[in-house]
C-alpha cells in the first residue's frame, strides 16, 4: 500500500513592544489592543503545576539541551531554533505515534515509553499559564491540523489534539494546491500578527495533513537599552577576525554569575516572568565548550547561583536568520523509524493509510534593539504521509542566548550569535 504523507511545521514568533510607553497586551489573540501597566496589577506569580508536570518540565530541559547542542555542532553560523515549540510539535505527532515509533519519539523528548498522556497534560498546562504569566508581554501558542479532505484522521486523534493542544482541525482541498496553501499562510499570518505570512508556495495532493505550531512573543526589556549609548564596537569572531557591530550598553543591576568557562547575565522582559540569559565564553574558551557542558542539571544550578550585581553591559543589537533541516538531526537523537517509509507507525492517526515524515526544518529570525527583542521562526516537517559587586559584560564575540520563563526555567527559544 502506497505510503501518504504528512506535514508537520512549528510557527513561532518573538517580538519586541513598540517605543514609547510600556504597554501590555489586554487580549494576546489582538497585539495591538494595549493598555498602559498598572505595577501593581501585574505581580510575578510562579507557575502552579502537578509534580509529574514539573517532572515533564525537567525532562524537557534535557531535550532541549541536547537539541541546541546538536543544533550548534552542524551550524558555525548564527541561528536561532525554539526548543518548546518543538515540544509541542513532537507532542501532536507523538499522539498519532504507536509502537516503536511512539517509544522513539518520547525517548527524544526525554519521556518514559509510554509517557504520552503526561506530555498531554504538560503541553495543556503550560497552553493555560504561560499566556498569562505577564501582562506586559504577549504571548500566545497556536496549533492547528490541516488535513487534506481526500483522506481522513481517526476521530480519537483529532479529539485528543482539540482537547490537549487546543487545535484548530480543519479539511482542505489539497488538489487546488494554491488555495489551500494560501488558507494554511493566512492561519500562520493571524497567529504571528502578520509577523510570518507565507510558509507554503503550494501543497502536495499526496500528503494527508500538516500539523503546525505557532507561538507568538512581545515584550520589552526590564532595563531597556538607552539608544543614545549605542555605538560602533569590536567584534571579534572565533578565528580572531575582527569586525564592527552596533553595540547597545547598559549600566544597571543584572543577576549575574560566572565560572571557568563563562560569564553569564539574566536580561529580563517585562514583570521577570520571561528573561533572556546570555553566555559569554571566557578568554581562551570557545563556544562550544560553553555549550558542551550545559545540559539540564547545569542549568538549574546556574539559576540557582545568579547573583544580583552591578553590572556594565555591552550586548549587540542584531538580527538573526535561519532556515534548518532537522530530518538528520532527530534521526541521530533517537527517532529513526519516524523518518522511515518501511517502519513509521502513524496508526492512531489514521488506521487506513501508512504515513511517514520525510521533512523537518525550521526557519527563523530574530531582531535584539534597545527596546526588547523581536523574531520570527517557522520550521516544517514533511512526512510522506542589592549591588556589593561591579561586574563587566561585554558580548563582543561569539555567545549563546536563552529565552526562558522564569518560574520553571522551560527554553522557549535559544540561538547563537557569531556576528
Amino acid at each position: 500500500m502506497k505510503r501518504i504523507g504528512l506535514i508537520t511545521a512549528a510557527v513561532f514568533i518573538l517580538a519586541g513592544a513598540s517605543c514609547g510607553k510600556t504597554p501590555y497586551v489586554e487580549n494576546a489573540d489582538n497585539p495591538d489592543t494595549v493598555v498602559e501597566e498598572n505595577p501593581d496589577d501585574n505581580p510575578f506569580k510562579k507557575m502552579e503545576l502537578d509534580t509529574r508536570s514539573e517532572a515533564i518540565v525537567e525532562l524537557g530541559k534535557t531535550f532541549a539541551f541536547d537539541f541546541i547542542r546538536r543544533v550548534n555542532d552542524v551550524q558555525e553560523e548564527s541561528f536561532i531554533v525554539s526548543p518548546l515549540s518543538m515540544q509541542f510539535l513532537l507532542g501532536m505527532i507523538l499522539d498519532g505515534a504507536q509502537g516503536e515509533t511512539a517509544d522513539e519519539i518520547c525517548r527524544v523528548l526525554g519521556y518514559e515509553a509510554g509517557d504520552i498522556q503526561a506530555a498531554n497534560e504538560f503541553a495543556s498546562t503550560m497552553l493555560e499559564q504561560l499566556p498569562a504569566m505577564d501582562k506586559t508581554t504577549a504571548l500566545s501558542i497556536g496549533n492547528a491540523v490541516f488535513v487534506n479532505q481526500s483522506y481522513s484522521i481517526l476521530d480519537s486523534y483529532r479529539s485528543c489534539v482539540v482537547q490537549y493542544y487546543d487545535a484548530e482541525v480543519s479539511n482542505l482541498d489539497f488538489a487546488d494546491s494554491e488555495r489551500a496553501a494560501g488558507k494554511i499562510n493566512q492561519w500562520c499570518y493571524d497567529r504571528t500578527n502578520g509577523l510570518i505570512d507565507h510558509v507554503l508556495d503550494q501543497v502536495d495532493p499526496a500528503i494527508l495533513a500538516f500539523l503546525m505550531n505557532a507561538v507568538y512573543f512581545k515584550g520589552q526589556w526590564k532595563n531597556k537599552f538607552p539608544a543614545e549609548t549605542t555605538a560602533q564596537e569590536r567584534f571579534v569572531d572565533e578565528n580572531g577576525h575582527e569586525s564592527t557591530v552596533p553595540m547597545m550598553k547598559n549600566d544597571a543591576s543584572f543577576l549575574y554569575q560566572e565560572n571557568d568557562g563563562f560569564r553569564a547575565i539574566r536580561l529580563p522582559y517585562g514583570n521577570g516572568a520571561y528573561q533572556m540569559t546570555v553566555i559569554l565564553p571566557k578568554t581562551g574558551k570557545t563556544l562550544k565548550d560553553a555549550v558542551s557542558v550545559l545540559d539540564a542539571r547545569q542549568w538549574n544550578d546556574l539559576n540557582k547561583s545568579l547573583s544580583g550585581c552591578q553590572v556594565d553591559v555591552w550586548l549587540p543589537k542584531f538580527e538573526t536568520k535561519s532556515h534548518l533541516n532537522l530530518n538528520q538531526l532527530l534521526i541521530e537523537m533517537g527517532m529513526p523509524s519516524a523518518f522511515d517509509e518501511m517502519r513509521a507507525d502513524f496508526s492512531a492517526m489514521s488506521s487506513v493509510y501508512p504515513l511517514f515524515f520525510s521533512l523537518v526544518m525550521q526557519d527563523a529570525v530574530i531582531k535584539v534593539d534597545e527596546e526588547g527583542t523581536e523574531a520570527a521562526a517557522v520550521s516544517t516537517g514533511t512526512a510522506a504521509t542589592s549591588v556589593p559587586e561591579r561586574h563587566t559584560f561585554h558580548a563582543d564575540h561569539p555567545f549563546l542566548y536563552l529565552i526562558t520563563e522564569s518560574s520553571t526555567g522551560a527554553i522557549l527559544f535559544a540561538g547563537k550569535f557569531t556576528k
